[in-house]
């Protein structure tokens, strides 16, 4: 598996790791009194999530360009 694929399979599963904190999170807000490092679950993942992202969004833009033969 190369670097992309390997990137690729991290944002996904980080992916379902922010939606799950998400969802604590606003479990937590219905309770009276949430803890700081509640929101933290779904803020850590959500930084790796747009650093992947960019990466994955960006690559094809700096992959070297196909050499067209000239006719």
């Amino acid at each position: 598996m190369n670097s992309t694929n390997t990137i690729r399979q991290v944002h996904r599963w980080v992916s379902i790791a922010f939606t799950l904190g998400v969802i604590i999170n606003i479990v937590a807000m219905a309770q009276t009194q949430p803890a700081f490092w509640i929101g933290l679950l779904a803020l850590i993942p959500l930084i790796v999530l747009l650093a992947t992202g960019l990466y994955l969004f960006a690559r094809p833009y700096f992959a070297p360009r196909p050499v067209r033969a000239e006719s």
